[in-house]
Order: C-alpha cells, then sequence, then structure tokens
C-alpha cells in the first residue's frame, strides 16, 4: 500500500522512506513535507522526524529539511506535469491519488470574489495514508440493525480515530450482506473522496457490490441526488455539521432513506454543542451513536448508545448531552 504513494515523492525523499524500518512503514499514516522544514512521518502511535540518513529523531533540528525543488518535482509528480488538469483540486485544496489516498496541499491561497479559485506556491504536502481494514466494522452489526433493520447512526470521535475507516467497512458489510444481513442498496456522497476514493469516477476501495458513489459532491446536495436518481436504501456521508447537511438527513429519513454518518467530537456532549447536531439529536433521528478514539489504537470503541443516550447492551444511562 505504501509502494503506491512513494510513487508521488522526489526521489530525494522517496529514498529516505524506503530507508526507513519495515514496521514504521506499515504503521504510516501521514507524511508530512513542508519546504524548508523538518520532514515529519506521523505513524499510529507517535510523531517523528526523519533524518537525512533514513533515521528517525524527535529533533527537528537533526531532521531532512525538503528543498524548494523537491516540492516542485512532488507537485509535478502528483499532477503528472499537468497543473490545469488539477485545477479543481487545487481548490478544493487537495488531491485523491490511486489507492484512495489523499494528498492535502498548502500555499498561498488566491481569492475571487470571496471564494477560494485556486492554490499557488504550494510549499506544504500532507499526504494521508488510506487503509482499508476489512471486517473491523463486524463486531459493531449486532447493535445498529433491529430487526435485520437499520438504525440511523452517528459515529462520533475526533480526528484520526478511525470514522471514515469504520463508515467505509459499514457500506461495505451492508451491501455485501455479510454478517447474516440482507444486502442492501447503498449511496455513499463522497465529497473528499475519502471513504470510496475514487480515481476518475472508480472507487479504489472495496465499499460493497452494490454501492454507488457520488464523488466530489456537496454532502447535502449530494444526498438529494441519490435519493431522487439512484433509490438507496442507505445513504454514508461522513463529517456532517452544517445547516444544510442537517436538512438533507431530515430529508433522507422522512423519505425511508437510513443514514450512517459521522461527526467530530471527544464526547457525545461536545458534539452535541454543535446545532446542527443537537437538533437531530433532540429529535431523535440517530438511534445510534458509536463513539470513538484512539485509547488503545485507532479506531477504539468507547461504547454505542441509543437515541436516549443509553449504553446499548449493559444500557447504562449517560447523562443526556442535549
Amino acid at each position: 500500500m505504501v509502494h503506491r504513494v512513494l510513487g508521488v515523492l522526489p526521489l530525494s525523499i522517496r529514498n529516505l522512506m524506503e530507508s526507513l524500518p519495515a514496521e514504521v512503514k506499515s504503521r504510516l499514516e501521514e507524511i508530512r513535507v513542508r519546504q524548508d522544514r523538518p520532514l515529519e512521518i506521523i505513524t499510529t502511535e507517535k510523531s517523528r522526524f526523519v533524518t537525512p540518513k533514513g533515521g528517525l529523531t524527535r529533533d527537528p533540528r537533526d531532521a531532512y529539511r525538503p528543498s524548494g525543488e523537491d516540492c516542485r518535482k512532488m507537485l509535478n509528480l502528483i499532477s503528472n506535469h499537468s497543473l490545469y488538469a488539477l485545477e479543481e483540486e487545487l481548490r478544493r485544496g487537495y488531491v485523491t491519488i490511486e489507492g484512495g489516498h489523499r494528498i492535502g496541499l498548502a500555499g498561498k491561497v488566491v481569492v475571487e470574489g470571496g471564494r477560494v479559485k485556486h492554490l499557488r506556491d504550494i510549499t506544504g504536502f500532507n499526504v494521508r495514508i488510506a487503509r482499508q481494514i476489512p471486517g473491523v466494522a463486524g463486531d459493531l452489526i449486532p447493535y445498529l440493525f433491529q430487526g435485520g433493520r437499520a438504525e440511523n447512526v452517528l459515529i462520533v470521535s475526533p480526528p484520526q480515530c478511525g470514522k471514515t475507516t469504520l463508515l467505509r467497512d459499514l457500506a461495505r458489510i451492508v451491501s455485501t450482506g455479510d454478517k447474516g444481513l440482507s444486502p442492501l442498496k447503498v449511496g455513499i456522497v463522497d465529497e473528499r473522496s475519502e471513504l470510496a476514493g475514487c480515481v476518475q469516477g472508480i472507487p479504489q476501495h472495496d465499499v460493497g457490490p452494490r454501492t454507488d458513489v457520488l464523488d466530489g459532491c456537496p454532502k447535502a446536495e449530494g444526498m438529494m441526488m441519490m435519493i431522487r436518481s439512484m433509490s438507496p436504501d442507505i445513504l454514508v456521508v461522513d463529517e456532517i455539521g452544517r445547516r444544510e447537511d442537517g436538512e438533507a438527513v431530515y430529508e433522507a429519513v422522512h423519505a425511508g432513506v437510513q443514514v450512517f454518518t459521522t461527526a467530530h467530537g471527544r464526547t457525545l456532549e461536545e458534539v452535541c454543542r454543535r446545532p446542527t447536531i443537537s437538533a437531530l439529536a433532540r429529535d431523535g433521528v440517530f438511534g445510534r451513536y458509536v463513539l470513538l478514539s484512539r485509547r488503545r489504537g485507532p479506531g477504539t470503541v468507547e461504547g454505542v448508545f441509543d437515541r436516549s443516550f443509553r449504553r446499548v447492551g449493559r444500557m447504562e444511562m449517560v447523562r443526556s448531552p442535549c
């Protein structure tokens, strides 16, 4: 999986990354390249800097510092020497490459008419390594379905705790009909190309045989498009939060479509401070809340709760956050 990512790195940085121990490469989550600043990697456990000899250090003074030429070469490799072809990606600030890996971009933002037109003078890259873990959501299925029918599900966690990985696997399981489920039609609205990791419209991740994907589409608009055109049984969408996202969730539920989605937050109390989530919670839209952390590594399930915020299984009541 990592070898696909190495192909977008300039040779000087690629050689350093290939020198890292295999166990480090197997746990890579991010490679952060910043012009004239320390080369950083992030694994499942920690952040480290890469030395000019391909070692690891905590001291940024000992790290390799990518040059302006490194950054120019990297941008050419990402764009296949055609920045024009990446005009839309430059406006959004990230590029998805084969394998579903996403490269965030930082530089000078060009604004026109109050809207971001594109990026230029790109000097920062965040290579986020996508890892599909088939079966990671399997143990949750009995908690998310009642009598064979899916509940509306909100997965809550801080960044990089496995929300997207879990959501992707839920889509795969439901679409395939694993874990004793009857297979269902799934519609994924993938605004940031993270769930399915589409390249030229083709999912790079296994999201199931009965799954349709709207790639790069705004969530609220995409949910309505899916309902009108693809008749999904379940809508899957990552990171809701805006008012229009909430309105689209209401529309989907009222149309008889179940929704699996996520939101950023360390606790249910924290996520319910957001007006959109609070309104959905007060109306009992979500029958299940799944709370994740990194306490025992990414994807640690801290609890599954029902619409009344009772812990499913032990039925332990927690203080209602909404």
